[in-house]
């Protein structure tokens, strides 16, 4: 939790403005942030400074796994975070590539399960990686990449947190995520739950101990619209300790993250935290 605020503060402090012609809007901007998530004890980083609606991020992170190219489908598991970059997103709108409401087009989960070839073929990148995790592989190039420029073109928004590298060392798994930009006061907590959960995840189905997951943001910001709630209200209260993730022990396989699991399987015990804030979305 520390190392949350530590950011905020570091980017009000020392963050450079910045346009940004997607949205319209200016962003407070550093550059660089790395931030370590201790999976192996259990060290949930869940935001506590204020309510942060984890089952979210977690239900999103289950769609990834799965594939799934379509807002509908995220709503089905219990996310709601697709919705408008399918629907109000004024390019993708226009865009010949759009099969209609809701289709997000080939982005994140797409390029991960279904990674096109030239050939026409397709590469399934997770498949990959839990089966050579399963027999103890680890070629140093375990890695799920949702970032395929070939493709920009055909999805409503580019992959933020867009590679993750798995390394086995002995019978313990840690994880390495790269992200390109970073909205930290909205999407930063659902990136730090996911990274967290993706790690154990994969060190459950595979039989593995679970390490540490290191984080690294390139461009960390906050929007004009939303300093004034981080700057006077959240990084002035004080952090609750950390909670702790319970996943079903149930969950033994990639099938079964692509069939019967639901954010039933996924509980946290011990969170304490303070009440919601209202940060502006920017699409």
């Amino acid at each position: 939790m520390q190392q949350y605020l530590d950011l905020c503060q570091r980017i009000i402090n020392d963050g450079t403005w910045i346009e940004n012609e997607r949205t319209g809007k200016r962003c407070l901007t550093v550059i660089n942030a790395d931030l370590v998530y201790d999976v192996q004890h259990n060290q949930f980083p869940l935001i506590t400074t204020r309510k942060s609606f984890w089952k979210a991020a977690i239900a999103e992170l289950l769609g990834y796994i799965r594939g799934y190219d379509n807002a509908a489908d995220f709503r089905v598991l219990g996310a709601k975070t697709w919705d408008a970059n399918a629907n109000e997103n004024k390019q993708w709108l226009e865009n010949p590539h759009r099969k209609g409401p809701d289709d997000m087009g080939r982005v994140y989960g797409v390029q991960g399960r279904s990674w096109s070839q030239p050939d026409g073929g397709n590469i399934d990148q997770l498949a990959k990686i839990i089966d050579d995790l399963s027999r103890g592989v680890d070629d140093r190039g375990e890695i799920l990449s949702f970032y395929n420029p070939g493709e920009f073109h055909m999805g409503c928004l580019r992959p933020c947190m867009h590679t993750h590298n798995f390394s086995l060392l002995g019978d313990t798994l840690h994880l390495t995520s790269f992200q390109r930009s970073c909205d930290v006061p909205l999407g930063l907590n659902f990136n730090q739950v996911q990274v967290f959960t993706l790690l154990a995840l994969v060190a459950q189905i595979t039989g593995k101990k679970p390490g540490m997951a290191y984080h690294k943001i390139v461009n960390a910001h906050i929007y004009e619209d939303q300093l004034p709630l981080m700057r006077d209200v959240q990084v002035k209260r004080q952090p609750f300790d950390s909670p702790q993730l319970v996943i079903n022990p149930k969950i033994k396989s990639l099938s079964d993250l692509e069939t019967w699991v639901t954010l039933a399987d996924f509980d946290v015990v011990g969170y304490e935290h303070h009440d919601a804030i209202q940060y502006p979305f920017s699409v």
